[in-house]
C-alpha cells in the first residue's frame, strides 16, 4: 500500500456528499479565509486521455469557493444557512495528470448582505491548470436535508 504525504494542513475532508463519493479520499485545509479541496489524481478522476476531467476540477472549485464564503461569513459572525450556486466560470489553461497532487485554492472572498464572490486557482503539482469565478446566493429560508 502506497502512503501519500499530504501537504502542511490537510487532512482527511470534513464533508462528504454521495456524488464526490467515487472520488475519495478528498483532502481540505481551512483557514480563516477559505476551505482549500485537493486530491491525489486517479484513474476515477481522469478522461480517456489520462488527464483530470474539467467536470471533476469545476465540481471541486464550486465546493471550495462556496465552503470558502460559509468560512469568511461564519468568521464575520453571520449564521449561514446555507449557499446555492448562482453562477460558475470555469477557465482551463493546463492539465492535470494521474499521480499529481490538485488543489482548489480559493484566493478572493467577497460576501455582501444575499450574495458572495469568489474565485480560485486550481493547481496540480503548484502550476496552475484552471482559474475559477462563482456567485452564490445565500439561502434565507429552511435547508433541505
Amino acid at each position: 500500500m502506497t502512503v501519500l504525504t499530504l501537504p502542511p494542513g490537510f487532512k482527511r475532508h470534513f464533508k462528504s456528499s454521495r456524488f464526490t463519493d467515487p472520488w475519495e479520499p478528498l483532502y481540505s485545509a481551512v483557514s480563516e479565509d477559505r476551505v482549500q479541496i485537493g486530491l491525489y489524481l486517479d484513474d476515477a478522476h481522469c478522461n480517456s486521455r489520462g488527464f483530470a476531467h474539467g467536470g471533476l476540477i469545476t465540481t471541486l472549485a464550486d465546493n471550495a469557493m462556496g465552503l470558502s464564503c460559509v468560512q469568511v461569513l461564519e468568521n464575520s459572525g453571520k449564521q449561514v444557512k446555507g449557499l446555492v450556486t448562482a453562477s460558475l466560470q470555469s477557465n482551463f489553461c493546463g492539465v492535470a495528470r494521474k499521480g499529481q497532487w490538485l488543489v482548489v485554492d480559493t484566493d478572493y472572498t467577497q460576501c455582501g448582505r444575499s450574495l458572495c464572490f469568489t474565485r480560485a486557482a486550481v493547481l496540480a503539482d503548484s502550476e496552475v491548470v484552471a482559474t475559477c469565478m462563482a456567485t452564490f446566493k445565500l439561502v434565507s429560508g429552511p435547508v433541505p436535508d
